[in-house]
């Protein structure tokens, strides 16, 4: 209780000014911190993009001596082959063709629909009892088991139980780490800091690409290689990152905190003076030596907070169904499959860094509304475009949706940030897992909207793209703003006009 304490002559600071002012916004141990937790947005990357390479259809081929087979749909029947074997994907294994082709999207809607449960059940839990750090331990754990027993599914509806499993645990790495790499960065750097984790993920989807390019013949090695990423991850990095001083303040564990705090100023090459002790945002002469708890409930009394978190729900949604849409469109185009996947997350990759030097310069509303709208007026341009035969209007209708996907690229990692910085630590990962449920609904949406034909989804992009884009005019910017810990002293700090 002493560093609570501290005597007399001790000084009271919240976070944000402990590393602002004496242990470092963004230093050595930030920097180690940070590439550690965010290399978990790859894991997410590996056990959510794995179903574009596992569920392929692959080529077949007819080997009878005069060319002759008989239905396609048949199969083996009919004497078709698969050319890469029946073990190179489930819809060879289990024959999910012609009349059976639907059950591909189940699997792939039930997959999205565990990460909407996950996100919740997780959000709560890394908010409560288990921290950032043991919330994605325990996702990671699960990853590991789920993933690896799905390599071993006899059948397909054991294949989709298996799928939703590993949904419910994979939704919740990303915020899970996301919150845990960017609560020890100060507020200046927070922001672009932030920005950056999204490479890990992109980085994750290029790797993935091949892997999946070498191990053609066999779905379930994909999955025994995702089972093993998550728990390489678990055993030997996990241990060497720290619990986030946020969640230890909030939770009544000060000294905890302030160890955090004094361990990455000496990192830093600098020191907390021995007077310095922490306390909440909301109240300067309470002592910080008990919990501070809240849950989702509390984020619905509260009228700032109900009404940012329905728009950003609301937001994240419609961004989902955009970002999820087009690409699924873009696997819709005649070219290797391998080559497009990668291509198409490198292509990602410029949109993050428009972010990143944006993001700080002209604040996170202004540019979530410029790159919403961006990709909302080119989408619905390109509905208006009807390519035919005419290879010009198809040039035109694909350079719309490139356009789209990067303004929607850039809107969709943005967001991560705006969310976390729009609510306090006690309810943030509650919060970025409504948010991130709301991302699961538009994901399940998205392969409906994309079956409707050549130019009505663009149509729904367009609208979804610029509709977000207006909603976003109603939320506050956050922009060198304290990163409040309390409901309490979000409500007094944002009672107080900025100077």
């Amino acid at each position: 209780m002493e560093a609570l304490l501290g005597g007399g002559a001790s000084r009271r600071v919240s976070i944000d000014d402990a590393l602002a002012e004496h242990a470092g916004e963004f230093g050595r141990w930030q920097l180690r911190h940070f590439v550690l937790v965010s290399a978990a947005w790859a894991l997410e990357a590996l056990n959510t993009m794995v179903i574009i390479f596992a569920d392929r259809e692959p080529a077949m081929a007819c080997p009878a001596v005069d060319g002759q087979c008989g239905d396609p749909c048949a199969g083996a029947a009919a004497g078709w082959v698969w050319t890469q074997g029946t073990g190179s994907s489930t819809v060879a294994e289990w024959g999910l063709v012609c009349g059976e082709r639907y059950k591909v999207g189940l699997v792939q809607a039930l997959f999205f629909a565990g990460c909407l449960i996950g996100c919740g059940v997780f959000g709560h839990l890394s908010d409560s009892s288990l921290g950032r750090k043991g919330a994605l331990k325990v996702a990671c754990f699960l990853n590991a088991v789920f993933a690896l027993l799905t390599s071993m599914a006899p059948n397909y509806w054991a294949y989709t139980a298996l799928r939703v499993l590993t949904g419910f645990s994979n939704g919740s790495v990303g915020f899970c780490s996301f919150a845990l790499a960017n609560e020890p960065i100060g507020p200046s750097r927070r922001g672009v800091a932030g920005m950056s984790a999204f490479y890990f993920f992109s980085s994750g989807v290029v790797v993935l690409a091949g892997v999946a390019a070498i191990l053609q013949s066999s779905w379930r090695l994909l999955y025994v290689v995702a089972s093993l990423a998550s728990l390489v991850y678990l055993v030997a990095v996990l241990p060497f990152v720290s619990e986030s001083p946020r969640w230890y303040l909030v939770r009544g564990r000060a000294d905890d905190a302030i160890r955090v705090l004094r361990d990455i100023a000496s990192t830093n090459g600098s020191r907390i003076p021995d007077g310095v002790t922490l306390k909440f945002d909301d109240d300067d002469d309470k002592l910080v030596g008990e919990s501070s708890s809240a849950s989702i409930l509390d984020v619905l009394r509260s009228r700032t907070t109900r009404r940012r978190l329905v728009l950003s729900v609301l937001i994240n949604l419609l961004c989902a169904v955009v970002y999820y849409g087009l690409s699924l469109n873009v696997g819709n185009l005649r070219t290797n499959l391998y080559v497009s996947v990668a291509v198409n997350a490198l292509a990602e990759m410029p949109a993050f860094l428009l972010t990143t030097l944006f993001i700080d310069r002209f604040g996170r509303k202004p540019l979530a509304i410029s790159t919403l709208l961006l990709s909302g007026v080119f989408c619905t341009a390109g509905s208006l475009i009807s390519s035919a035969d005419d290879a010009t209007m198809s040039v035109a209708k694909m350079a719309c949706s490139v356009v789209g996907i990067f303004g929607m690229a850039a809107t969709y990692n943005l967001l991560f940030i705006y969310t976390s910085e729009l609510f306090p630590t006690v309810v943030r990962n509650a919060a970025l897992g409504c948010t991130g449920q709301a991302t699961r609904m538009g994901a399940i949406l998205a392969p409906l909207v994309v079956v409707l034909g050549e130019r009505v989804p663009f149509a729904v992009f367009g609208m979804a793209g610029i509709l977000s884009g207006l909603l976003v005019f109603y939320l506050p910017e956050t922009m060198n703003k304290p990163l409040y810990d309390t409901m309490a002293g979000l409500e007094e700090g944002e009672k107080t006009p900025c100077k």
